[in-house]
């Protein structure tokens, strides 16, 4: 599911909540239907919606019973009115759930509806030595714990090992078979010798090592790639995304907004309109007219199938796409090798940083059974974790699983410092309103008008006051290289060039 859906889906279900929570104020309130099996008093009872959770979990609660005698049983729910449904139960003590599984961005609105409570972390598992810092930012609300980092969801970057591979053989065969150019020397100087990073390598370490230094680090090095590359003939496209969802393009600017502050429940810290932003999606839309495809028919799908097919030599995918392409393997459906590398800084001087949604298990405030549902939150969160993977397809937050799989483990690394999805309740739009404006933006408008009018938006949904901030000028060229300067910088550079045409016509 996009983005874009999970959204709306949280909206309707945050009005949906508040009504079920007013209803259940007046004691009209229907009470969702407990699940046929019995539950007894001494019993735990975990609620989930991702029915490929549901071999981990079954699992996950026999092997906790086993060890430490207390009964868990898994309901597998409806996404449709999730929260609204947990309400209803946990009021009317009708098969409460004391831990529930969501997504990270539902914390505040869980939290302030009385659904979510601290974390009794005793252990001190919710801590830099089991999970790394985008698991922890995302369960932190007001500097607390309120849930334990479960899975996570992010984007990096895919590519054709194969052609890779290809491709930097091919040029070390090229550079051996050329003639070494004479070493020169300036004059009473010897020149200074060049180490060379092959010598005393094998041909198949040569390759490996150039196929390393192949993958582009930024977009400057991309589009050179692109332009130099000796592509396969049945390749239409070296890099194609699916630029409608904003997931797979969060990362051009994930360093440079910041809306919510490192957590992502600070109203106080809304940071869209700057000038690192402008930069960075300068450089976004740029790429529209060197990468140039149908932005109506794309979808991430369609852009995984065209991979497959060894049409693209880069694309961006999210975890799933290890599982999907170690099948379509074993199936001979997909007949290439393929390799997972970090997302490509914008620039040589701009980061990029990814996005990420974390799914976090939660204990309810309602639960009766508070010690022991944080014990089993704990258990299903890292003690058992390791099993995640195996069962589920789903890739731990925890720090404490270890992977050989190389994909996987780049996976992490590009996890590890993402960006979480806010979770205040003030912006529950702004990924709606984000990809409207990367898609603005792509089509060919103006970058700061159209950063400019999302954060204004953004600011006033946050503070209710109208919002209007200073404009900042947009990019102009420069012998080729495009430059930034703000409004005061453009002035001062004006007057500069006029004292120096008054110094020359003195002179003259």
């Amino acid at each position: 599911m996009s983005l874009t859906k999970r959204v709306l889906a949280a909206l309707v279900c945050l009005m949906l909540l508040c009504w079920g929570i007013l209803v259940a104020m007046t004691g009209n309130m229907t009470v969702v239907n407990a699940a046929p099996e019995e539950v007894d008093n001494d019993s735990l009872v975990v609620w989930y919606t991702d029915e490929a959770l549901t071999d981990y979990i079954n699992a996950a609660c026999v092997s906790y019973n086993e060890k430490y005698g207390t009964r868990v049983v898994p309901r597998l729910q409806s996404g449709d009115e999730y929260l609204e449904h947990i309400n209803k139960a946990s009021v009317a003590d009708e098969g409460t759930p004391d831990v529930y599984i969501v997504t990270n961005d539902v914390l505040e609105r869980a939290f302030l509806c009385g659904l979510a409570t601290v974390v009794n972390d005793e252990s001190q598992i919710v801590t830099a030595e089991y999970f790394p810092p985008a698991a922890l930012h995302a369960v932190t609300y007001k500097d607390r714990p309120v849930a334990y980092p479960f899975y996570f969801e992010t984007s990096a970057l895919l590519y054709n090992r194969t052609y890779l591979y290809e491709m930097a053989k091919n040029q070390i065969m090229a550079e051996e078979s050329s003639e070494p150019e004479e070493a020169g020397s300036a004059e009473g100087e010897d020149a200074e010798a060049v180490e060379d990073p092959y010598e005393g390598l094998t041909e198949e370490e040569k390759i490996e090592l150039k196929l390393e230094e192949s993958i582009p680090n930024n977009f400057d090095e991309f589009l050179e790639f692109a332009n130099t590359c000796d592509a396969p003939p049945d390749v239409e496209a070296i890099f194609k995304w699916d630029v409608k969802d904003v997931f797979y393009n969060y990362f051009f600017v994930g360093n440079y907004i910041n809306v919510g502050g490192p957590n992502g429940d600070d109203t106080s810290v809304i940071d869209i309109y700057n000038m690192n932003a402008i930069t960075a999606m300068s450089v976004y839309q740029s790429l529209n007219q060197f990468f140039s495809f149908d932005y109506e028919d794309i979808s991430y799908d369609s852009v995984i199938d065209e991979f497959m097919s060894g049409k693209l030599v880069f694309t961006t995918a999210t975890t799933d796409i290890v599982n999907k392409l170690e099948k379509a393997t074993a199936d001979g459906e997909f007949a290439f090798e393929y390799g997972i590398a970090e997302l490509p800084d914008t620039t040589e001087v701009l980061e990029s940083k990814s996005m990420s949604v974390t799914n976090v298990a939660v204990v309810n405030w309602y639960s009766d059974k508070k010690k022991q549902a944080n014990s089993f939150a704990r258990y299903l969160t890292v003690e058992y974790a390791g099993n995640l993977y195996d069962k589920a397809g789903k890739l731990p937050a925890t720090n404490k699983v270890t992977f050989e799989n190389e994909a996987i483990k780049q996976f992490v690394l590009e996890y590890a410092d993402s960006v979480p999805v806010p979770k205040m309740m003030a912006a529950s739009n702004y990924w709606l309103q984000a990809e409207i404006t990367f898609a603005n933006i792509w089509s060919g408008k103006n970058v700061s008008e159209e950063l400019k009018d999302l954060s204004e938006q953004i600011k006033a949904q946050v503070t209710g006051m109208d919002i209007s901030e200073d404009y900042i000028n947009v990019p102009v060229e420069d012998q080729g290289e495009t430059e930034y300067y703000d409004e005061e910088a453009l002035k001062q550079e004006a007057q500069e060039e006029d004292s120096e045409e008054d110094n020359g016509e003195n002179f003259e």
